[in-house]
């Protein structure tokens, strides 16, 4: 019998542009030769059938380094899990300068490219990428620290590429305060939406920006609910009744999502899978399988998709890296999950919330 083709996949989420232009600065080339490390080059793409993705433009906190400290209960006894102190705010022209150098890489990548990568910036022009085999590069800012409080530069942004935004990071910024990494805890942490905050959502809906909700803490998801016209999407994240980080949203949420027409996109970090949370690398892709179903029960097949966040976080070894796709695919697929919801889950999904959203 023959094999089934995959489905082509859309992804969520990665942070390759980080890799080439701040990490790695000048490495542009290596994403379409091949890179040396890291998850995600034009060649692994094809090979993992991964046709295109929102390309994260994410800038770092200068100096931070996550410090993971152990939780204690009476007596100085050792509680369940640890907590995470939030990494500082990073100045808006630091953070904007940094932006402006991931977006010169991608505008280099596809220049070198010479058409097999392509910046979209309109529905039709991600159908058409897609039909050719080009890889769709979709801009995406993850979290809106380059963007002054009066959100005069983001329709120069917008002008530029920009097609999506993430309104915070890990962190608070002037829009909004992100969830810690702490484990287990709730989302519901901190205050909502600054009035900025919530300008910059309207002014994202006007544009036709995608507004992300991962990394965001509760209350600001909901002021997103109430006040966004477009399906609300949260491009890496995972069921926080399977894995109880603040990262990852609840039932509640998830209903939300499923009531706007969105989309949750499956991060596909060991720490944000697992029960315990710890980033075992032995973590099995049925972790993976796990969040998809999970989403698929509670808010339906429709608003469930993939947001591997490559190059952003430790994914099973199994996986690999963006090559590993297929063998995601058969997991899905040996799970239950065939045909039409198989194809939702790669790409269909993400292609309706984007057409829906985007002017043009």
């Amino acid at each position: 019998m023959a094999r089934r083709p995959h489905p082509f996949v859309f992804d969520g989420h990665n942070d390759t542009l980080l890799e080439v232009a701040l990490a790695h600065p000048g490495t542009e080339e290596s994403f379409l030769t091949g890179r040396q490390d890291g998850h995600l080059d034009l060649p692994r793409a094809r090979r993992g059938g991964l046709a295109g993705g929102l390309f994260a433009m994410f800038v770092p906190t200068p100096g931070w380094k996550k410090q993971v400290l152990p939780r204690t209960g009476p007596g100085g006894k050792r509680a369940r899990g640890w907590d995470v102190p939030l990494a500082g705010p990073v100045r808006q022209g630091p953070a904007l300068a940094a932006v402006l150098r991931m977006m010169a890489a991608a505008y280099r990548i596809q220049a070198l490219a010479k058409g097999a990568v392509r910046i979209v910036r309109t529905f039709r022009q991600l159908r058409s990428a897609l039909a050719r085999g080009d890889l769709a590069m979709v801009l995406h800012l993850e979290g809106a620290d380059a963007i002054p409080r009066d959100l005069h530069l983001l329709p120069v942004l917008y002008e530029a590429g920009l097609r999506s935004l993430g309104l915070v990071w890990s962190r608070p910024n002037a829009f909004g305060r992100g969830v810690p990494f702490n484990f287990p805890d709730t989302p519901d942490l901190g205050p909502g939406l600054t009035r900025a905050g919530k300008d910059l959502v309207r002014l994202c809906n006007e544009l036709g920006v995608v507004v992300d909700v991962s990394h965001l803490n509760e209350r600001g998801f909901w002021d997103v609910a109430a006040l966004s016209t477009a399906p609300l999407v949260a491009s890496h994240s995972g069921a926080h009744a399977l894995c109880p980080s603040p990262r990852n949203l609840t039932d509640d949420q998830l209903r939300a999502v499923r009531d706007s027409g969105g989309i949750v996109g499956i991060n596909f970090g060991r720490a944000f899978l697992r029960r315990d949370g710890r980033g075992d690398r032995r973590t099995s892709l049925g972790e993976i399988v796990r969040h998809v179903e999970h989403i698929a029960r509670v808010a339906g097949v429709d608003h469930v998709g993939l947001g591997s966040d490559f190059d952003g976080t430790s994914i099973p070894q199994d996986l690999g890296d963006a090559a590993g796709l297929p063998r995601l695919l058969d997991a899905l697929r040996a799970g239950g999950l065939r045909g039409a919801a198989l194809a939702k889950v790669a790409h269909g999904n993400w292609l309706r919330v984007l057409r829906e959203t985007w002017k043009g």
